[in-house]
């Protein structure tokens, strides 16, 4: 084979080999970037779920409720002194609805109506004569929280948040007839922290929210202790107490 013949080969191996090589190279790149883009579309869950309008789910979760007594010093004719404290907190069950409402990209109104199932242990003690009583004061509020959230920055599959909001509540169970009773009515200013977690098909929502009575929840109108004058004594060393609770729950939206 001469020189001529082997140059005319390799330039025709040249002139076939460049344009496969750049297809190779494009096939290659094209693969690439639909492989990365169909990667970061399973990596991103819900890209969209923050953009709509209305959101709606529920929520479960535990709470502890904690009164704090005013006591104003009465002292019975026998020398008596009680005052009363919570030594000890209990757990109780909450189950609430969501309705989120979109305001901005950052701000969120929500409105989460439900129930709480909850007691108090009280512990009422004479520091005279050292007697003590106890009792608990079981509660089931209906509440209608109402949260302005405060939404940070999504980063890959989280968001954190605040929150800060009223929640009215309505006790179903007022003891009667017991040494303490709570009034049916109360009212709340709350704030809370959380964080949404974007799973493929819905958002899991952990929050921990702090809540603080406002009212006095004591009734200290008794008229069902007519019969029972002894028992005044209690509700008459009270100024006022107020109730706190702490809510930790989980969202599902």
């Amino acid at each position: 084979m001469n020189r001529l013949n082997v140059t005319y080969i390799l330039r025709w191996l040249k002139r076939g080999l460049m344009p496969a090589v750049a297809l190779a190279v494009l096939v290659s790149v094209c693969s690439a970037e639909a492989g990365a883009r169909t990667f970061n579309d399973r990596v991103l869950n819900r890209p969209y779920a923050d953009m709509r309008r209305l959101h709606l789910g529920f929520s479960v979760g535990v709470h502890t409720q904690d009164i704090t007594f005013t006591h104003n010093g009465f002292v019975t004719d026998e020398g008596e002194e009680w005052y009363m404290e919570q030594p000890s907190f209990s757990p109780g069950f909450c189950v609430n609805g969501l309705v989120d409402l979109r305001l901005s990209s950052l701000f969120n109104l929500r409105f989460t109506p439900g129930m709480y199932f909850g007691n108090r242990d009280i512990t009422m003690r004479d520091y005279t004569t050292g007697a003590e009583m106890k009792q608990n004061l079981k509660s089931t509020y209906i509440v209608t929280p109402l949260d302005l959230k405060f939404s940070g920055l999504r980063y890959r599959q989280s968001r954190p948040y605040l929150t800060a909001g009223v929640m009215p509540t309505f006790n179903l169970t007022p003891a009667k007839g017991d040494w303490l009773r709570t009034k049916p009515f109360d009212f709340y200013l709350t704030c809370g922290f959380g964080c949404d977690f974007y799973l493929p098909y819905f958002k899991l929502i952990p929050e921990v929210k702090f809540c603080f009575g406002l009212s006095d929840v004591i009734d200290h109108d008794r008229h069902d202790l007519e019969d029972e004058p002894g028992k005044m004594t209690i509700t008459r060393s009270l100024k006022k107490a107020v109730s706190r609770m702490v809510v930790f729950t989980f969202y599902f939206e």
